[in-house]
């Protein structure tokens, strides 16, 4: 079947293969293009704010990168970030880190939330998912055995649901996808408000 004008293409703000898949999931190719920014959280920073802010910049910084021959492009930029309560955790600095975290998620339901910002044309359009996730309780030796096989690397809360931890998920309120970096229906939602979709 011939290749239409149908098929839709943006920037995207990262290099997490997880959002591109889930782009191409929605029928969008993209152009993979990591925005470098301090992702160093601010004092009293809500964890729901921390994301927000985060996906702004990378939308912003990969805005100022272009050289003009890709403006007719949208940019979109997520960025994800597990909490339990106020707590922020991010991708954990090393494997010590990581079981940290694990450990304090255990046996929790804790939040995932997720930030896109897509920019085009001048205009920057935003939402926010949050999730809900159940966590069963983990031992230590299920902690150690899962930071082994370096899944957790690179990961918001030194997880994957979409991975090996998938099968500690006891049960999640939201969105599947948001919890893997790039929730879908967000995702199209501001894509058809700025008519791109």
């Amino acid at each position: 079947m011939a290749k239409t004008n149908s098929l839709k293409h943006v920037i995207l703000a990262s290099q997490s293969p997880r959002r591109v898949a889930l782009l191409k999931q929605m029928g969008i190719d993209c152009l993979v293009m990591s925005a470098d920014i301090d992702e160093t959280a601010l004092p009293n920073e809500s964890p729901a704010d921390y994301v927000m802010r985060l996906a702004k910049q990378k939308a912003l910084a990969t805005l100022k990168k272009l050289d003009g021959q890709h403006a007719y492009l949208p940019i979109i930029a997520a960025d994800t970030t597990v909490a339990l309560g106020s707590e922020i955790f991010g991708k954990p600095e090393n494997d010590a880190d990581a079981f940290n975290m694990l450990k304090k998620l255990s046996a929790s339901t804790h939040q995932v939330h997720t930030a896109i910002v897509v920019a085009f044309n001048g205009k920057l359009e935003k939402a926010l998912n949050t999730t809900l996730v159940q966590m069963i309780r983990l031992s230590d030796a299920k902690i150690t055995a899962y930071i082994a096989t370096g899944e957790h690397r690179d990961k918001a809360g030194s997880y994957a649901i979409q991975g090996l931890a998938g099968n500690w998920i006891k049960r999640i309120e939201g969105s599947y996808t948001g919890v893997m970096g790039l929730p879908v229906h967000e995702t199209a939602a501001l894509l058809n408000k700025i008519g791109k979709s």
